[in-house]
């Protein structure tokens, strides 16, 4: 393969947009059932419908604004920076309206519209940045270690502002009973809007894109959808990713719910097993670094899926006691750390093999379609999650909930991601994109694009020669 070096200070780049766009969005979706349903005091079934009803829009606005991304051109900014640059300030208001009710707190169908409202608009500006940073490295670099190398970087710098991201909610929303905390937890969110904003613009300028795609005819909206269903491996991958969206999304709820009312923890303890789970995700980046260069990204991908599944089941037998906890978040933390590492080279892989179908690199399109098919997953999630407290017995009134509820609390939190995870795990191992025929396929797009490359500068030289005259 031909060898690619990216320099630094792009890796800290695309780690600054990683960690800008998944403060604000993983505090939104993670948070924001217990704010609602806690704090607020909304009822649960409501939260189920509004993430129902979310969920159409949550699907269709990603391939849309998908095609948008890979359809526009602008010579001076690309195809990407623009919405990076001015959509940040955006982007970091609307995260500070969510935690801001605008109606009534006593009345609950105004309450209800208010979350709705919240999360179609916060999830539009989350989706025009969101799809850019999941596809970016299939543009930035073409060899799984030029890949791998870039991804390590920005999931070292994306799992400290997902620790954040988790923490902060946990210390102002659970066993706290001061009635300050909403106010306090109000001011560190604003803090976090901004500094978010900060991050994404001073990012923008650093970034790499190929913009002699600009060049290139694209395919028409309907034809671009057809093509992106007829790439086998991808529809393979959105099973696999499907699956980990849902288990994923679980995780990030039940955890508030586990924390309160299994573990019963208060103070700083609150922070312990998330922070156990990103110091793995931190300390095994390097580890499977090193098992995806060694095995390739598929086996890398199906690895992570099973070493996840079967750290949940783990946590259903030994979960119920701190100490046991933290042993079990170890193994979930250095599970997902594998995950995050293989997830977007799996991505950028299949956008090159659309690349030799179509002969177009169409990132944001496919970006979009997963999203079109995972993006459910988060709020069947949600909902199957307070479906099945709610069976058990779950009393938001209630600061102590009885056996059968903690049971059904650790049901939803530990078995439904163990059985998502395998099925995903299980689906991947039919996924075709790996062995050297591939690896010689994809050494031909790299001598493809500096062609490309070549002709794109030669034509900004002609264009520039041609204005002196």
């Amino acid at each position: 393969m031909v060898e690619e070096n990216l320099p630094l200070k792009l890796k800290l780049a695309y780690g600054g947009l990683g960690a800008g766009i998944s403060l604000p969005s993983q505090i939104t979706f993670s948070a924001i059932t217990f704010f609602y349903n806690v704090i607020l005091g909304l009822n649960a079934e409501l939260i189920g419908i509004a993430w129902l009803l979310f969920s159409f829009w949550n699907a269709v606005n990603d391939p849309i604004f998908g095609f948008i991304e890979d359809n526009t051109k602008s010579e001076k900014y690309g195809r990407r920076v623009p919405y990076i640059r001015f959509g940040a300030p955006i982007y970091g208001i609307v995260f500070i309206l969510c935690w801001i009710p605008f109606v009534d707190q006593n009345n609950e169908l105004a309450l209800f519209i208010n979350l709705i409202i919240v999360l179609f608009v916060f999830d539009t500006l989350f989706t025009i940045l969101g799809l850019i940073n999941y596809t970016l490295p299939a543009e930035m670099a073409l060899t799984v270690k030029a890949r791998g190398n870039l991804l390590m970087y920005s999931n070292i710098i994306s799992s400290i502002s997902l620790l954040i991201a988790y923490i902060l909610p946990i210390i102002f929303l659970t066993g706290n009973e001061s009635p300050d905390a909403p106010f306090i937890f109000l001011i560190a969110m604003i803090l976090v809007g901004i500094i978010s904003t900060i991050i994404l613009f001073i990012s923008s300028f650093y970034l790499k894109e190929n913009k002699y795609t600009q060049m290139e005819p694209t395919l028409p909206i309907i034809k671009a959808v057809k093509e992106t269903f007829k790439n086998t491996p991808f529809l393979i991958f959105e099973g696999a990713n499907f699956s980990f969206t849902f288990a994923q999304t679980i995780l990030t709820t039940a955890i508030f719910y586990y924390i309160d009312y299994v573990l019963k923890l208060t103070g700083i303890f609150t922070t312990v097993p998330l922070i156990i789970v990103f110091l793995m995700i931190f300390i095994f980046i390097g580890v499977f670094n090193i098992i995806i260069r060694k095995i390739g990204v598929k086996k890398t991908f199906i690895l992570a899926l099973f070493w996840t599944g079967l750290s949940f089941f783990l946590i259903f037998f030994i979960g119920w006691t701190f100490q046991f906890a933290l042993f079990a978040f170890i193994l979930v933390g250095s599970g997902i750390s594998g995950y995050m590492l293989s997830n977007q080279a799996v991505v950028a892989d299949i956008v090159d093999y659309d690349e030799v179908r179509t002969s177009k690199r169409r990132e944001t399109t496919y970006s979009g379609i997963n999203a079109l098919i995972t993006k459910p997953a988060i709020s069947l999630a949600n909902w199957l999650f307070l479906v099945i407290i709610s069976l058990f017995g779950f009393d938001a009134e209630q600061k102590v909930q009885n056996l059968s509820t903690q049971l059904g609390i650790m049901a939803a939190f530990a078995l439904v991601p163990f059985i998502f995870l395998f099925a995903g795990a299980l689906i991947m191992l039919f996924y075709p994109l790996d062995g050297p025929e591939w690896l010689k396929q994809k050494d031909k797009l790299i001598k493809i694009h500096q062609i490309k490359e070549k002709n794109y500068l030669d034509y900004l030289d002609k264009n520039k020669r041609d204005l002196m005259k």
